[in-house]
């Protein structure tokens, strides 16, 4: 006997019911998996209650970043107060960040030393990437930073050269130490204000010059801090650390400095019978421009604080560091000798045109670079929206570092990493790798969009002013100096915590050391 129609209909729904049921649910979970699985942060430590990862950096930040790397991944996350951070150590991962999404970490976060010491981010290092930012970067590559600006003021250099050369010839003939971040500051802080300025800042190697360096220093190590208030917004009123107190005494100290420039330059512009110079440029722009932008006078002090201190400071670090471990190295400094006296000989200095024909020095600049970058963490990006990075879910408003530092010490990079050695870029794939943000392995100036806007600069100063050092003169240790320091200490730049001191022998006739007329 057959079952009844109604029955046979109410069984077939009952199915239909159950099959679309079973589907939805099936359809969901992989939905929510997918979701779960999209939605995984990058591994890393639990760090503390309301203070998250801060208290496990240190006074390193680099080296214990670089140790979690080594235990979570290339990759790594890390809730830092209430704010979420990302930090890539290898080139894989930094191109990805750099290259791949850069246009999404094209923005810097808000940060106590954009605030305080950068004209409440108003230069070219912690604007928002926009119009004015593109205008500060158009300007700074066509008068000072660009191949043909570097070209135009070529001889800027050369002058400087010789100053430098005459003030380390004098201390070697007094049989006095040469302090070396002291004389590299005097001729970088003059090579800059020519071009800036039209004219030298300071006259001799002396108190005025040193005091102007360490506060390029202090404003380097201080904008390195990590700042409590940075990552927990609502407490950042009570400067627990004095960070923000510290930052705003200095500014007010380079403040006044800038303002006596512009002020003084603005007085003699009716006396002036030199070409215009990279100041009068600027100045020219806080008229409304074709692009409908303008540059305030705050604009203006910003980017001569951004190329006086990052321009001067992070090419200085490199040179002081190379040779100390020539220093250290003394086979390194006697072959450089050799490959430049048969190059250039010994009876003038070195010159620009000379740096190509010197592969082995090359080679000692990019070890440099990769051993002690001139930032150890590069300048923090944010993330405008939220993305996904080897598998991995990056929030929005997620801060980036990447860990230069780490990178060039990672022995699945290169091999015995803590040994200084140029050779490693003499022959095979290494030769090809320039450190100009191409090459991943090597970016000591970061990569990308916001890749440092000196880096042109900065790879020919330091290229330049250590062959000149190495070449006009022989080093050594000051007697009864004992082993030489080698301690790092931490900043926006990374400075040797003693500063290289040593003593100079001529190495050329006399007359190469005269001083410029």
């Amino acid at each position: 006997m057959s079952a009844p129609p109604v029955q046979t209909s109410l069984l077939l729904r009952d199915v239909l019911s159950a099959i679309f049921v079973f589907y939805v649910v099936r359809f969901s979970v992989k939905m929510l998996n997918s979701l779960l699985l999209s939605r995984r942060l990058p591994p890393g430590p639990r760090g503390w209650p309301i203070l998250g990862a801060l208290p496990l950096l240190g006074s390193m930040p680099h080296v214990a970043l670089a140790k979690m790397a080594k235990k979570y991944g290339p990759v790594l996350h890390l809730k830092m107060g209430t704010c979420d951070m990302v930090v890539a150590s290898t080139p894989e991962a930094a191109k990805a960040f750099l290259k791949t999404l850069d246009i999404n970490f094209s923005n810097r976060p808000p940060n106590a030393g954009a605030t305080n010491l950068a004209y409440n981010a108003q230069d070219l290092v912690f604007a928002d990437y926009g119009p004015r930012w593109k205008l500060l970067r158009k300007l700074s590559n066509l008068h000072f930073l660009g191949g043909k600006a570097l070209e135009d003021w070529s001889g800027v250099r050369t002058i400087e050269m010789g100053h430098m050369l005459h003030a380390i010839y004098n201390a070697s003939q007094r049989q006095e130490v040469v302090v070396v971040p002291e004389m590299l500051n005097y001729a970088m802080a003059n090579m800059i204000g020519q071009v800036f300025l039209g004219k030298r800042v300071f006259v001799t190697v002396g108190t005025e010059s040193n005091e102007f360096k360490d506060m390029v220093v202090e404003l380097m190590t201080t904008a390195g801090y990590f700042n409590f208030g940075d990552w927990i917004p609502s407490i950042a009123w009570m400067d627990l650390q004095g960070i923000e107190r510290g930052m705003k005494r200095l500014h007010k100290k380079f403040d006044l400095l800038i303002t006596k420039m512009i002020d003084e330059h603005l007085n003699a512009a009716g006396n002036r019978k030199s070409k215009k110079d990279f100041l009068d440029v600027l100045l020219e722009h806080r008229a409304k421009t074709s692009e409908g932008e303008r540059l305030s006078i705050t604009n203006i002090k910003a980017l001569v604080l951004n190329l006086f201190t990052a321009g001067s400071d992070t090419s200085s670090s490199i040179i002081e560091w190379a040779l100390a471990e020539m220093l250290v190295n003394p086979a390194i400094l006697k072959r450089a000798h050799e490959e430049m006296d048969r190059v250039i000989g010994r009876e003038r200095r070195i010159e620009e045109s000379d740096i190509a024909k010197l592969p082995y020095f090359q080679a000692i600049c990019k070890e440099t670079f990769r051993k002690h970058p001139s930032t150890p963490l590069n300048l923090p990006r944010v993330s405008s929206e939220a993305c996904m990075v080897n598998g991995y879910y990056i929030p929005k408003n997620t801060r980036l570092s990447v860990n230069i530092w780490a990178i060039g010490r990672d022995p699945d990079v290169w091999e015995d990493p803590l040994t200084f050695n140029p050779d490693r870029f003499m022959s095979g794939r290494n030769a090809k790798i320039d450190p100009r943000g191409n090459d991943f392995e090597l970016i000591p100036f970061g990569a990308g969009r916001r890749i440092c806007a000196g880096t042109r600069m900065g790879v020919l100063m330091v290229e330049l002013i250590l062959g000149t050092l190495v070449h006009s003169f022989d080093w050594r240790m000051p007697d009864g100096a004992g082993k030489m320091n080698m301690d790092e200490v931490f900043g926006l730049a990374l400075q040797k915590a003693v500063p290289l001191a040593a003593v100079a022998t001529p190495r050329l006739p006399a007359s190469v050391y005269a001083e410029p007329k």
